[in-house]
């Protein structure tokens, strides 16, 4: 399973505005949605809210996986964010989160979703990979560097 099939250089946030959980999941899903205007925003957020309230997505050591499942995606989605300075995520480790892997999956997609939610996990693990995340110039940098640690792992 390759991640750099699902993320599209324009899904990437180099600089996420937003410093509330709610406001983040919306502007990450924003660059999505614009190619999906047959998808309801508000149905979008809904949907990963609630998920975040079955236990939330922060993963700690600065990271978060925000995902959830959605009627009429016909694909795996990734969408990536980065924030400098940190966002309250309600991560398990108490830390702001700083990077964020948005994995939006249709409906019926139960296999390929924790496939997908299990590799990045794997890629985040690599310290020197979140370092080098938290240290590009731009998008298209951090879209090379998933692309490297995908090809890796």
């Amino acid at each position: 399973m390759k991640i750099v099939k699902m993320l599209k250089p324009e899904y990437i946030i180099e600089a996420l505005q937003s410093d509330k959980k709610r406001d983040v999941l919306l502007e990450l899903s924003a660059p999505f949605l614009k190619n999906y205007p047959e998808l309801d925003p508000d149905v979008t957020l809904s949907i990963l809210m609630e998920r975040e309230k079955l236990g939330s997505t922060g993963i700690g050591e600065g990271i978060a996986i925000p995902h959830g499942k959605l009627a009429g995606l016909d694909n795996l989605i990734v969408c990536f964010g980065r924030s400098a300075a940190g966002i309250d995520f309600n991560a398990m480790d108490g830390n702001p989160v700083h990077l964020f892997f948005l994995l939006l999956a249709p409906e019926n997609s139960a296999g390929q979703h924790l496939k997908a939610l299990a590799k990045i996990s794997k890629m985040l693990k690599d310290s020197r990979f979140r370092a080098k995340l938290m240290e590009a110039k731009s998008s298209d940098e951090i879209f090379g560097m998933i692309s490297q640690q995908d090809d890796i792992i």
